[in-house]
């Protein structure tokens, strides 16, 4: 789900576009081809809780697009946008300029040691939210994009989900909580990896068309965390049988939550 969420976009002579989030209240700046922002990173953002003041770090952030969407919802978060390709990173930075939203941009990958983190600033216990959106195709299953960017972007290593979340629970402070969006049919896997560490984990499936499996799933979870387990309710993007299109379209507008965002 990389494609514009709103059908608008400008395209420029050296190969970007400039596309329109949250009904235009975002502008990104992002390459024409490999791995583009859309829904994934909007729904992302909805589904993330923060408060002003609140230091957010958002794992694998690409343009920008989930850390500022967010940090447009929620104005004087701390942001730290992490990313590892030099090129997507330059584009966060500018972007984030481009719309008034102060974020420090990072330059890292994910896997990286403790210490690597620490010299980037992210000491362990530091931040109050996570945000995350890895590489989640299966490498043994899906044939990898001749873009090295893409494939770096779209293609999981039988490690990467728990390497991402490990780097997660390192950074996070106690009692503070971690939202990431995965594919649907990886969701015994992300259970896995936050058995050891994490609790209170509240799973949204979203679903393409509501005739058809779940293709992603949301999910917020604590660190340290001992409440139950809530399953919500699907999110049906083409279909208003779960949720009715106005609310979807706040949604994507960034002018409402999804259930696992609320207070």
């Amino acid at each position: 789900m990389n494609c514009d969420p709103t059908n608008s976009a400008v395209i420029d002579e050296a190969g970007f576009t400039e596309d329109a989030f949250l009904g235009g209240r975002l502008r990104l700046r992002q390459p024409r081809g490999g791995h583009r922002a859309g829904h994934d990173a909007v729904l992302l953002a909805a589904a993330t809780a923060a408060r002003p003041g609140d230091r957010v770090v958002d794992f694998g952030a690409g343009v920008g697009a989930a850390g500022l969407a967010l940090a447009r919802r929620v104005a004087g978060v701390d942001l730290k946008l992490v990313e590892i390709d030099p090129q997507l990173a330059r584009l966060a930075r500018d972007n984030a300029a481009a719309n008034g939203i102060k974020a420090e941009i990072v330059t890292l990958d994910v896997t990286s040691s403790a210490n690597a983190f620490a010299a980037a600033g992210l000491v362990p216990d530091s931040a109050d939210v996570v945000l995350m959106n890895p590489p989640f195709h299966d490498a043994g299953r899906h044939r990898a994009s001749p873009e090295a960017a893409k494939a770096l972007a779209h293609v999981a290593g039988p490690a990467t989900l728990e390497s991402w979340i490990l780097a997660a629970r390192r950074v996070l402070k106690s009692g503070s909580a971690l939202t990431l969006i995965w594919r649907a049919d990886g969701l015994a896997d992300v259970l896995a990896a936050l058995a050891h560490g994490f609790g209170s984990v509240q799973i949204l499936p979203v679903h393409g068309e509501a005739a058809k499996p779940a293709i992603r799933v949301l999910v917020r979870t604590v660190k340290g965390g001992r409440a139950p387990s809530r399953l919500y309710r699907s999110l049906v993007l083409n279909n208003e049988s779960t949720l009715p299109k106005m609310q979807l379209d706040d949604v994507m507008a960034g002018m409402a939550l999804l259930p696992l965002a609320a207070p």
